[in-house]
């Protein structure tokens, strides 16, 4: 467990690293994931390494929500102003983000269906 949380926690150094000395618009957090999700693909890391630490952060993860939820009631009046768009966002977002996952899960069935013949 310990051996997962440093790799997870490297990962998340090196983003954050990344992302400062580049100057991007992306978070040093999301690079970090992709890295990782690199590292793990190439074989560099192994997945026994990370899972145990990984299901323990899963096991916690409402606890993340708690400071995002506070966050959000700074802004009620804000949020009670400009309703209508952010209401508009979420549901178109998650439109796109429901036809992406069918278009994508469509292509991998493809292609396993492919690898079966």
């Amino acid at each position: 467990m310990i051996r997962g949380m440093a790799v997870l926690l490297l990962f998340l150094f090196i983003g954050e690293v990344t992302s400062r000395t580049l100057n991007v618009p992306i978070p040093g957090n999301v690079i970090g994931m992709g890295l990782l999700l690199a590292a793990l693909c190439a074989g560099i890391v192994r997945q026994e390494w990370i899972k145990e630490a990984s299901e323990l952060l899963l096991s916690h993860l409402a606890l993340f929500f708690v400071p995002a939820g506070v966050g959000v009631m700074v802004y009620f009046d804000l949020i009670g102003r400009e309703w209508l768009p952010i209401v508009a966002g979420m549901v178109l977002s998650t439109f796109v983000v429901m036809a992406v996952t069918g278009w994508v899960e469509e292509r991998l069935e493809k292609r396993g269906e492919r690898r079966v013949e």
